[in-house]
């Protein structure tokens, strides 16, 4: 069945907006890929042609729930386990070896992000590596986010069964993994849960949301898959992509795109290393001046002193005056070095340096126990160390101090969430809702880098839409 086509100076404008919003690149030789897509988005729009689908999204800003049709009708998903072998291999005997035995001494934590994770077998295919790569992985704190634009793809990889097709790669890698399924009628198969519970995912535009974050678990991370997906952005998009990657990795972390991505090039605070058959990108881990400065603790909160002669005693009746002027230069020297340390402290997780962030908050919040941010900020922290139940404590801290703040409201539904508590998990992603609904759809809600609050109701409306539908499913 062929389209009506378009005209060009129709297809041209909406290019550019596809490209400005969703990141997705329609240059003038994939015109058919263009007007055979927006046929299928005007029929879902319920509108009677695809150049008056068109008209109409270039007239107004779109909504997630736009986008979202936009991109199942737009992107077309190509994947299945362990693709790119050479990739695989590179991963498991040179770069997590590295990285495990360098956490083994301290930390014992991983952060990879599959970005544009497809339906899902690229961060299943992780996170069975992992899984045989660490023996004691249970006492592990190991975090697979992944990632899309398309929320179909992303309902299929929640539910993690697979046809025969996403099984096509024949390796002995890939043979070895069968251990992690199970058979289901059908030919299918699912992905077991000692498996999934390594995963989590979540809807992310990576040409339009904020990233790297600490609201949406987007900073520090160890490893970021971002394959098969720059192909079908702008040279310029693909290049704020890349730049904003490279900021959501850790030093000495890996960037892995795919072999035929040429568009990434050794830049600054990035190197190529080549492996046999693949290439990765690794950020620097900096000079050592920098490291020496990024690991300084602020000396805060000291308490304001007057000295005297060695020798004079002061009268335990006379009280010590201090000017009124020391008293401000005091006061303010001391929220400095407050606000200098909570910077800190955001650094260093963002560094994923987590014992000395959390060390940075705890200092902060001894000198200011009615501050609720850096309770927050430590939970958070807390979260990504695997000490769940200290973390739901500071968020239950930060909501004494501020029951109106909304990303602790969020942060401790989504914690809930994890630890399988769905009822408080609707609780507090409702009292999230509620305080952002009477808000302005483009203000920016405070310690969420950005993040506007429509965005975050967006997401908060999506996250409880889908605790009511597992509810639904396992009534």
């Amino acid at each position: 069945m062929t389209h009506p086509t378009m005209p060009a100076q129709t297809l041209s404008k909406l290019s550019d907006w596809l490209a400005t919003r969703m990141g997705l690149n329609f240059p003038a030789e994939r015109k058919s890929d263009l007007e055979r897509g927006m046929a299928a988005a005007a029929s879902a729009f319920g509108m009677p042609s695809a150049e008056s689908c068109a008209h109409w999204l270039l007239s107004t800003p779109p909504t997630r729930a736009q986008i979202e049709i936009l991109a199942s009708c737009l992107t077309v998903g190509e994947t299945y386990f362990f693709r790119d072998e050479c990739c695989f291999m590179a991963l498991e005997t040179n770069v997590l070896p590295e990285l495990i035995h360098a956490r083994m001494k301290n930390e014992r934590r991983l952060r990879i992000w599959s970005a544009g994770c497809c339906t899902g077998e690229e961060p299943y295919s992780i996170a069975m590596l992992i899984d045989r790569l660490i023996p004691d992985a249970r006492d592990w704190n190991i975090a697979i986010l992944a990632t899309d634009i398309n929320p179909s793809f992303l309902r299929r990889a929640s539910e993690g069964v697979y046809a025969p097709w996403s099984f096509r790669n024949t390796s002995v890698r890939a043979a070895s993994m069968a251990g992690y399924f199970q058979h289901m009628p059908g030919s299918r198969r699912e992905i077991k849960p000692s498996i999934r519970k390594y995963v989590s995912f979540s809807y992310l535009n990576l040409a339009d949301d904020i990233y790297p974050s600490m609201a949406n678990n987007t900073n520090a991370m160890d490893v970021i898959f971002c394959r098969n997906v720059m192909q079908y952005f702008t040279a310029d998009q693909a290049e704020r992509v890349c730049r904003k990657l490279q900021d959501a990795l850790v030093d000495g972390g890996w960037l892995i795109v795919a072999p035929a991505e040429t568009w990434v090039q050794p830049r600054h605070g990035l190197k190529m290393v080549e492996f046999p058959g693949a290439i990765f990108y690794q950020k620097h881990r900096g000079d050592e001046a920098s490291l020496q400065s990024s690991r300084k603790i602020y000396r805060a909160f000291e308490s304001p002193s007057v000295t005297y002669p060695v020798g004079k005693k002061v009268p335990a009746s006379q009280p010590i005056k201090v000017p009124e002027t020391q008293k401000k230069a005091a006061s303010v020297s001391s929220e400095q070095a407050r606000q200098a340390s909570y910077h800190q402290a955001r650094s260093y997780a963002n560094e994923g340096k987590l014992t000395e962030a959390a060390a940075c908050c705890e200092a902060v919040i001894a000198a200011n126990k009615t501050d609720p941010i850096p309770q927050y900020l430590l939970a958070i922290i807390q979260q990504e160390q695997g000490r769940y139940e200290q973390a739901v404590q500071s968020l239950k801290r930060a909501l004494y101090l501020d029951h109106s703040f909304v990303l602790a409201h969020f942060a401790l539904g989504n914690l809930y969430s994890l630890m399988g508590r769905p009822r408080d998990a609707r609780r507090h992603f409702r009292n999230a809702l509620e305080l952002l609904l009477p808000l302005a759809k483009g203000e920016v809600i405070p310690e969420s880098d950005g993040l506007s609050a429509g965005r975050l109701a967006e997401i908060v409306t999506a996250l409880l839409e889908s605790l009511d539908g597992v509810a639904t499913a396992n009534a």
